[in-house]
């Protein structure tokens, strides 16, 4: 008995040793532990600290590159700007032109080099002749030797100044175009010099037209693109003169210079100014997506005063041309004409307008009939090729023999490309024939080389 309480106050006093002993070591364990994790979490939150001012600080970093950045692309656009601003104020210079004043102007035109080599077949042309230049068809030469010859010309060089401002709620326009072609001026033997001559010259007004302008007769989007400065003249009207032209809509009508040429008893032309009623046209214009076609109608008093001759008679003539859009960017070009004392109004005067009757003294009008027809191909947007024919046939009066032209007909080939904007590069090939009354003709075979540079 003795021995188990013995035992049992060992065993108590034993525990309370124990308890006394936890008492004073757990206590100093938790803290230190707590102290480490208090340590622990200080340390992270320094890292996590420093992480976000790395973060922050490289966010800034990408803040001011993106601010660079985006500075940059707006430094760039007002580059961009500037350049499209200036090329637009070029741009509008070219196609609007500049003020002055209250008027608006705007400058034009090319600078054109072309090189003709030529073989007629029965004869020669003077140098000074424009027909050294570009197909006159009543040039070819006929019953002599064949000649070759080679000629470098910039006459055909063009320059023109466009005046425009508004006058009482219309646009009064003011337009002058010169080169330095069919002057007579000048030689090639040291300054190959060439005088300006005016090509057109018009005022426009409202629905008024009047000056110097493309013949009212003639359909310009029809000329044929070309190497040299003119082809297939022959079935082609083609006249620049002085008139007073009033277009409403599709229908344009026009009074015109009235002057014509006669054919006199010897088989020589004269030139004849005697009239004293204008040349009246008649034309209405068709416009699409097809292209256009014209047509027109011409009334002509044919009048020669000279001497003791003062006669006169009338022509009439008809004109169907324009320009047929085909596949792609290609196009078709046509001119068909038709008429009496047409004369000089195509194939440049090839023709006379009207014949003298050797017998009676009277004025006979010369018919013509022909045309013309070119397919234009491109290849690409800077080369295209043109091919096409051209011919004219005149119905002369019985009396005119000899030496007078009956027959005139051409076909070409011209190759064109655009190295450069505004700049071109071609070569052409013409083959051309004269007949004349009499059974006898001649021949022009040219190869064209041209540069041409558009402003």
């Amino acid at each position: 008995m003795t021995r188990l309480i013995r035992m049992v106050l060992l065993s108590s006093a034993a525990m309370l040793c124990a308890g006394s002993a936890f008492a004073q070591t757990a206590p100093q364990s938790l803290e230190e532990r707590i102290a480490k994790m208090e340590a622990a979490i200080a340390q992270l939150k320094d890292e996590l600290q420093a992480e976000r001012s790395e973060r922050a600080r490289l966010e800034a970093r990408s803040d001011d590159a993106v601010v660079r950045l985006e500075t940059v692309d707006a430094q760039v656009e007002e580059i961009n700007s500037t350049l499209a601003r200036v090329d637009g104020l070029d741009e509008a210079a070219h196609k609007n032109g500049f003020r002055v004043g209250d008027a608006t102007l705007k400058v034009g035109g090319f600078i054109d080099l072309d090189t003709h080599f030529t073989h007629f077949s029965e004869g020669n042309v003077a140098s000074i002749s424009p027909a050294r230049d570009f197909l006159i068809p009543g040039a070819t030469p006929v019953g002599g030797e064949s000649t070759n010859t080679v000629d470098f010309t910039a006459q055909a060089t063009r320059f023109f100044v466009q005046g425009q401002q508004q006058i009482g709620g219309k646009t009064l326009t003011g337009y002058i175009e010169t080169d330095f072609l069919v002057t007579g001026q000048g030689n090639e033997r040291v300054s190959n010099s060439a005088a300006l001559r005016i090509r057109r010259a018009y005022i426009d007004y409202g629905n008024w037209r009047l000056g110097q302008e493309w013949s009212t007769f003639q359909n310009t989007s029809a000329i044929p693109e070309s190497a040299s400065f003119l082809t297939l003249s022959e079935g082609q009207v083609f006249v620049r003169q002085p008139l007073i032209r009033y277009t409403n809509g599709p229908f344009q009508f026009a009074v015109e210079n009235p002057n014509a040429t006669f054919t006199d008893s010897g088989g020589g032309s004269i030139e004849g100014d005697s009239n004293f009623i204008p040349d009246v046209i008649a034309r209405y214009n068709i416009k699409g997506d097809f292209g256009n076609i014209s047509f027109s109608a011409i009334g002509r008093q044919l009048r020669l005063e000279a001497g003791e001759v003062d006669e006169q008679t009338f022509g009439y003539g008809l004109n169907a041309a324009g320009r047929i859009n085909l596949w792609g960017n290609a196009d078709f070009r046509f001119n068909a004409i038709a008429g009496e004392g047409l004369g000089r109004y195509v194939a440049i005067n090839t023709f006379d307008a009207a014949a003298i009757n050797p017998a009676t003294g009277a004025l006979e009008a010369i018919p013509l009939y022909g045309g013309f027809g070119v397919i234009r191909h491109p290849f690409n947007d800077t080369t295209r090729i043109n091919i096409g024919y051209s011919a004219l046939v005149a119905d002369n009066p019985d009396f005119v023999v000899g030496s007078e032209s009956r027959f005139v007909q051409s076909a070409y080939a011209a190759l064109l490309w655009d190295p450069l904007p505004r700049f071109t590069v071609g070569g052409e090939v013409l083959v051309g024939r004269r007949e004349l009354e009499n059974g006898d003709a001649g021949d022009i075979l040219r190869f064209t080389f041209s540069t041409k540079y558009a402003f």
